[in-house]
C-alpha cells in the first residue's frame, strides 16, 4: 500500500508573526531580491497552497520572513481513503427517495 503525501502552508501565519497582513507588503520586498510577481500572483502564493513554487521565490520568502524552510511548509501523511469493493455478481440498490408531484391550480 502506496502513502499519499501532502503538505501544510503557512505563509500567512509567518507573515502574520512578523507583523505583515496584507499580501501587497511581500511585493516590494520579494522586487528587491529580483522576484517580480504581480500583486495577484503574491495573493494566490499567500491564501492558496501552491503546487509548484520555484526555489528562487522559496529563498526569497525565507529570507523576507527570517525563518527556515520547514517554517514555511509542513509535509503530511495523508489520511488513507478506504475504497469498497464490490462483490462478484452483485449489484448496487439505488436509494429509493419519495418524490412529490405538484400540478399548477387550474381554477
Amino acid at each position: 500500500m502506496s502513502k499519499k503525501m501532502t503538505f501544510e502552508w503557512h505563509l500567512r501565519m509567518r507573515m502574520a508573526e512578523r507583523g505583515m497582513f496584507q499580501t501587497s507588503e511581500l511585493v516590494t520586498p520579494l522586487a528587491e531580491r529580483g522576484i517580480s510577481l504581480s500583486r495577484e500572483q503574491v495573493y494566490r502564493l499567500v491564501t492558496t497552497p501552491p503546487q509548484r513554487l520555484s526555489m528562487d521565490v522559496f529563498a526569497a520568502l525565507c529570507d523576507i520572513l527570517g525563518c527556515e524552510p520547514n517554517d514555511l511548509i509542513e509535509i503530511k501523511v495523508a489520511p488513507a481513503q478506504q475504497q469498497r469493493r464490490k462483490a462478484a455478481g452483485t449489484t448496487a440498490t439505488p436509494t429509493v427517495r419519495r418524490s412529490t408531484i405538484r400540478r399548477p391550480d387550474l381554477s
